[in-house]
């Protein structure tokens, strides 16, 4: 679900950065007046979770891959607004140091993921939770939430896609950008999402959630007293099972590369060009590409680069909540 570079126009890149610039403000000053300095760090811990998660790649129908994202886990402990800006971060960390989505495309990664994807599955927790007062009902809030939020998500990134050939064309015709419409792009990214991916987001997410509900309740948005250290120890198994994700093989949908994409079969027959906007396009060169490392074999660069990127993401945090102010009272919702 992560959209590469020179598949979505720079004006529609333009457009859905746009689009997020209010979100990330309301989301900024939710966070600044709502969340205490103590509590700052979770967002880190959250983060740190969506970042692992989506190294969990998993084989989809059609020979593509896929992968969790961990939006309505962390809305579900951290709250909506604080969600959206722990997978804004682990986003941007995951385009800078890993190539794994766009610099120009980040904009409309974090709108399907960061925001479309948080907000939509912690609306239907809440909705749920909140008519049926029972475990039972958290739980199935906790399943609905994150199966539908994720499968929307893949469902804006597919109009995303599919939008580019009615738009954007050379002077012969062929598209500019990616080059699968609508009829290709939606089942290709919705049916498997709704098969696979979003049933492995739901389980992720119960899974965790009952794990932190049982070792750390306080750390659960209404919270007060926070016990973090079983958090951290999930993590560290987290990093330590990454390499489960190099065994799902394939590309994930959308996301091939310039020397890949005329041989990718749909509908039986090969694309047989590269998009001008590909070949000619916005190109950086990250500092660990695919999570891997120079000189190192495959899984020890995967698991290095999963420490890296979430020695970062705390850090980061912890950076954050040493500058706030310290503040009585806390709302994570």
């Amino acid at each position: 679900m992560h959209i590469p570079d020179n598949y979505l126009s720079p004006s529609t890149c333009a457009v859905m950065t746009a689009a997020m610039v209010p979100v990330w403000s309301i989301a900024v000053k939710k966070v600044k007046d709502e969340i205490t300095k103590v509590k700052i760090p979770l967002l880190g811990i959250g983060a740190s979770f969506s970042f692992l998660l989506m190294m969990f790649n998993v084989p989809l129908p059609g020979g593509t891959t896929g992968h969790a994202v961990g939006g309505t886990l962390l809305a579900i402990l951290i709250g909506p607004y604080a969600a959206c800006i722990s997978v804004t971060v682990a986003l941007l960390i995951q385009a800078l140091l890993f190539g794994d989505g766009g610099i120009l495309a980040f904009g409309a990664n974090c709108f399907n993921m960061a925001f479309v994807l948080p907000f939509l599955g912690y609306f239907i927790y809440k909705f749920v939770k909140d008519r049926v007062k029972t475990e039972k009902g958290e739980y199935t809030g906790i399943v609905l939430g994150s199966y539908i939020g994720i499968n929307t998500a893949a469902l804006c990134a597919a109009i995303e896609f599919g939008i580019q050939p009615l738009l954007f064309k050379n002077a012969a015709g062929l598209p500019l950008y990616c080059p699968y419409p609508l009829s290709v792009s939606i089942p290709a990214m919705t049916i498997p999402h709704l098969l696979v991916a979003g049933v492995v987001e739901a389980i992720f997410t119960a899974a965790i959630f009952a794990f932190i509900k049982k070792t750390s309740p306080g750390t659960i948005y209404e919270g007060t007293k926070q016990k973090t250290k079983a958090m951290y120890g999930l993590i560290a198994a987290l990093i330590c099972l990454t390499p489960l994700g190099l065994l799902a093989t394939g590309t994930a949908w959308g996301e091939w590369g310039a020397d890949e994409i005329k041989d990718v079969v749909s509908s039986g027959n090969a694309l047989g060009y590269v998009p001008q906007g590909m070949t000619d396009g916005f190109g950086f060169e990250s500092i660990m590409p695919d999570y891997s490392v120079t000189g190192l074999p495959e899984i020890a660069g995967y698991v290095l680069s999963a420490m890296a990127g979430v020695a970062i993401l705390i850090i980061v945090f912890k950076v954050i909540g040493s500058w706030k102010k310290e503040k009585v009272g806390s709302n994570l919702g």
